[in-house]
């Protein structure tokens, strides 16, 4: 990254002693360089990007499984007209489908700019005037795995760091007592399991945190997190101990970023004993906002993320239907209604929550899943769809996902699909462009904010992405 923090030009922070001395080696000028005297060695130390971003800190509420475009925030009335009829289109789709399925739910304008939204989503519609919702998002393949890794780390195949990872390595963290970047995934892991959080073959410190918040007893949240058999003094002793010999083993070594980590880890695990429990203990706060957000899975776990984003965190994903997805090939309409019932009022509260406390201009929140789905019915076949004709297949040609705070327009529309939602036709975004306006968000050129690994100078964008200006505030 070109920036007063990356002396060295080779798209890195230096974030250790040996890696500094190896950097040496590349001249002696550089030793001139004006921010190297008072660089920490903590990879995770607070950073600032080369241009003043409007967002801090960002919460990605991953709908797991692909929700409906046409069934949450892009309508469609030419869908409904052709309902239990053969649209006039023609469709690329992963499985055989049938007529067009009109959508089950109503829609309605909200707020002063009239957005429209789906009745699944009434709590979220309270803030319909902070939302930007882009209605022309298309991915690469129709599938869940390299879907998730192309949202989740800019690249479908190969083994990429994730976006929370480019977010951290980038700004650090503001809060040495917790993680830079949390997964929230109740019940277990996603398709792709931790690969979704991968630091990838940047510094393993950059890896993302897995929460199961699940779990009600903030002690419980991270395992053996607090030790039993040891008092605060007699685990400090025993870990100073441990960090002379793990000091010793590396100084024998050149630098190796599992092994720095490892490092960090210990000493993050110590100081998180106190401040992780205060910060997943909901009981601390108010019954209002207990209230507001709603004494659920979903209500805890959008409470927590607005917690460690107060505290400094920098990075949280929510997962949202990873055991029981948002991937309704049959039974539509009962099941988005279930998964909708169930966040709904906390990812609404969890906005209100965020601009009443004056949060939201510098927290950017982004929601949506890996793709779409389509706007006709998915036809059954033995051993799928329990011989149902009232589900939609995958869609990655034209989907929606929508952000709000953090810099971009509210109450805004960007881009549409064609007149049945299938494909994207206007003002298209893709995945890449969502992360180039991400990083942009943040104060970072997607092009120079760059880390070299095996010989190449690599980014979250790869070699594509354009910032989506229109829905800059």
């Amino acid at each position: 990254m070109n920036s007063p923090h990356h002396p060295f030009g080779h798209g890195g922070f230096i974030t250790s002693r040996r890696e500094f001395l190896q950097c040496c080696g590349m001249g002696l000028g550089a030793l001139a360089a004006p921010t190297l005297a008072g660089q920490s060695l903590n990879p995770l130390t607070p950073r600032i990007p080369s241009t003043a971003g409007k967002a801090k800190a960002v919460i990605h509420l991953f709908m797991n499984g692909g929700p409906s475009q046409v069934d949450t925030f892009d309508p469609k009335p030419e869908l409904t007209k052709y309902h239990d009829q053969k649209i006039p289109l023609e469709l690329k789709t992963e499985r055989p489908t049938g007529v067009a399925l009109g959508s089950p739910f109503k829609f309605q304008k909200y707020g002063e700019s009239g957005l429209e939204i789906s009745e699944l989503f009434p709590h979220v519609a309270k803030s319909a005037d902070d939302l930007c919702v882009i209605r022309s998002m298309h991915a690469d393949v129709p599938n869940h795995e390299p879907s998730l890794l192309l949202m989740n780390c800019g690249e479908s195949r190969l083994s990429r760091p994730s976006v929370g990872s480019w977010v951290t390595y980038g700004l650090g963290t503001e809060n040495q007592n917790l993680p830079g970047f949390v997964s929230m995934c109740p019940g277990g892991y996603p398709i792709s399991r931790t690969q979704n959080w991968q630091s990838g073959f940047l510094p393993a410190a950059y890896q993302g945190t897995y929460i199961d918040s699940q779990k009600k007893d903030p002690r419980e949240f991270i395992e053996h997190l607090t030790p039993k058999q040891l008092n605060r003094k007699r685990q400090r002793d025993q870990l100073d101990f441990l960090r002379q010999l793990n000091e010793d083993h590396a100084a024998t070594r050149d630098y190796d970023s599992d092994l720095e980590a490892r490092l960090q880890s210990f000493e993050l695990a110590y100081r998180m004993q106190l401040e992780a429990t205060d910060a997943f203990d909901v009981t601390k706060e108010p019954k209002s906002i207990r209230e507001l957000y709603g004494d659920t899975l979903q209500g805890r776990q959008m409470l927590i993320t607005r917690r460690l984003v107060e505290r400094g965190v920098r990075f949280v994903q929510v997962w949202h239907g990873a055991g029981q997805p948002w991937d309704n090939h049959d039974d539509l309409e009962k099941n988005h209604r279930r998964l909708a019932r169930e966040c709904d009022q906390a990812i609404g509260a969890l906005l209100i929550d965020l601009k009443q406390r004056g949060m939201l201009d510098q927290t950017l929140v982004l929601w949506g899943g890996e793709f779409g789905r389509t706007p006709v019915v998915e036809m059954p076949k033995p051993g799928s769809n329990a011989g149902k004709i009232n589900g939609r297949d995958h869609n990655h040609y034209g989907f929606t996902t929508w952000m709000a705070g953090g810099g971009v327009k509210g109450g805004h529309v960007h881009g549409a699909t064609d007149d049945f939602g299938f494909q994207a036709v206007k003002d298209k975004v893709h995945v890449h462009d969502l992360h180039a306006t991400m990083l942009h968000l943040l104060g970072f050129d997607h092009e120079k904010l760059t880390y070299r690994y095996s010989g190449r100078d690599f980014r979250l964008t790869d070699v594509h992405g354009h910032v989506v200006k229109d829905i800059l505030a």
